[in-house]
């Protein structure tokens, strides 16, 4: 049908188009109605060309895709200038060119190369994420939540009331709606840099790391904590931890959700029930004494639990 239509004066215009970028789509949208009758996805959409995320995706054939200096040769649009991030070796399988809402473009190279194995130092850590500390550790350790949606929040409220003050479709709101894109952007940039110095920072230096198997899709319900907990990505950290951690030769164990870690003394194992309450950041063990930081404490209780069960698996 894709021929056919090609020759019909009415779809002229998709001889413009990379043939194989068609196919890709076509294929794509294939595999979404199979998802779709086994119950795996969610109906496909009509993706009309005015929404602000497009997106392609061609496979590279005969050298079409290729990396030449700051030029990056595309099918049917040849060598295109762009700031190339990292340098690429090995073989290009397939190319994603994607228009961001603030208007930029990006081409995403999925390229065949050996997987790399770097060394760990070989500690074993416990990591305990909250929203005021982005992690404590089993250490003593804490690293500082950074908080960049609310550092622009005050800029973002500003330009998103310009914007929601004009005409939808006019060409000032199209510009003021590029602004309020690039916002976002650079607090989801900001975002994304932190995640990955850290995630690296922690496989770098441990070869066990024990942390929550947490419902954030739950918890971000609880709408006076959803914005914090949206900000902090805890979701996406963990991904991050998970597909590094083929890289490192570490292992990430994921401790169950309902496992009482703040509550429980580190020391004589004695469950305090108050402690439950998000507003007690500090306690005594009424049955030893020691005192405890709530997340410190909950990290070392996570460490624990998560050795327990690598045991559990070995016998």
């Amino acid at each position: 049908m894709l021929s056919s239509y090609k020759k019909s004066e009415e779809f002229v215009w998709l001889k413009e188009v990379d043939s194989v970028a068609l196919q890709q789509s076509l294929r794509d949208l294939d595999r979404a109605y199979k998802n779709f009758f086994a119950k795996r996805a969610a109906m496909p959409k009509f993706k009309s060309k005015h929404n602000h995320n497009k997106s392609y995706r061609t496979q590279c054939i005969n050298g079409n895709i290729a990396v030449a200096g700051k030029y990056i040769k595309l099918p049917k649009l040849g060598y295109v200038k762009a700031k190339i991030s990292m340098p690429v070796t090995g073989k290009i399988n397939n190319a994603t060119i994607e228009q961001v809402s603030s208007g930029k473009y990006f081409c995403v190279l999925n390229v065949e190369v050996e997987q790399p194995i770097y060394e760990n130092a070989g500690r074993i850590i416990g990591i305990d994420v909250g929203i005021k500390e982005f992690y404590s550790d089993s250490n003593g350790n804490t690293v500082d939540n950074p908080k960049y949606l609310d550092k622009s929040m005050r800029k973002l409220v500003k330009e998103q009331r310009k914007l929601s003050h004009m005409t939808k479709f006019s060409k000032n709101w199209n510009k003021q709606r590029i602004i309020v894109a690039r916002i976002h952007e650079k607090i989801t940039n900001q975002r994304n840099d932190f995640l990955h110095r850290e995630s690296t920072k922690l496989l770098r230096e441990n070869q066990i790391i024990c942390i929550e198997d947490l419902n954030v899709k739950g918890m971000v319900h609880n709408h006076k904590l959803a914005k914090n907990i949206s900000d902090v990505s805890w979701s996406k950290f963990f991904d991050m931890l998970e597909y590094k951690s083929a890289f490192y030769g570490s292992e990430i164990v994921r401790v169950p959700r309902f496992y009482a870690s703040s509550q429980t003394c580190n020391i004589c194992g004695y469950k305090h029930i108050q402690v439950k309450n998000l507003s007690v950041r500090e306690w005594i063990c009424p049955e030893c004494g020691t005192y405890h930081d709530r997340d410190i404490n909950a990290a070392i209780n996570i460490k624990e639990k998560g050795l327990s069960l690598l045991a559990e698996q070995v016998a």
